[in-house]
């Protein structure tokens, strides 16, 4: 078995900022943060004899992190939340989860190649999650930041299908609307 090259030590050096930056996209709480990226690199030590090559060490260290955000999504929705169903009459996404033609957003006129406003859109971006309630924000993350299938964030968070699109749907009016007050028409 092929052992990671690095100690622990270097481990904080090298990855633990990206960690961190990672993780608090993901979390949006800087001590929450800290600590998952700790128990990332705990939980890489304990397992360090496992470790196979197939994979970097940076990629491995983001999988086991990607892991405990999960993990800490899960415990956090320990028991299922209810949520009303959304009234069907609107009908601002379709089937596939995309703005219909009479909801969709006006067009921003944001140029996304220049990095200050790319800044100060992820900075809006970040307080507008963080006003997010946490099931909305947990459902959120998980779906566009972590890739996940709404089944497997159904099974994370304990939640129906129909609390899942309900979440998500209310998660996305959410964001539009936050982002319009806060970046687009400010």
């Amino acid at each position: 078995m092929n052992k990671p090259s690095l100690q622990a030590e270097e481990w904080v050096v090298k990855y633990g900022d990206l960690l961190y930056n990672y993780t608090l996209q993901r979390v949006s709480d800087k001590g929450l943060a800290e600590d998952i990226v700790q128990e990332t690199f705990l939980s890489a030590w304990k397992s360090r004899e496992t470790y196979k090559s197939d994979a970097s060490e940076k990629t491995w260290l983001f999988a086991i992190c990607k892991n405990k955000i999960i993990d800490h999504y899960r415990k956090k929705s320990s028991s299922p939340v209810q949520y009303a169903e959304v009234d069907t009459t609107d009908h601002f996404f379709d089937e596939a989860e995309h703005w219909t033609k009479e909801a969709q957003p006006n067009e921003w006129g944001i140029n996304y190649q220049q990095p200050v406003e790319t800044k100060e859109f992820y900075s809006i971006l970040a307080y507008c999650k963080k006003k997010m309630q946490d099931m909305q924000r947990n459902v959120f993350v998980m779906k566009y930041m972590e890739d996940l299938s709404a089944e497997e964030i159904c099974k994370v968070l304990n939640i129906s299908s129909s609390n899942y699109w309900v979440i998500i749907h209310r998660a996305k009016l959410h964001l539009r609307k936050c982002l319009e007050l806060n970046w687009i028409n400010s």
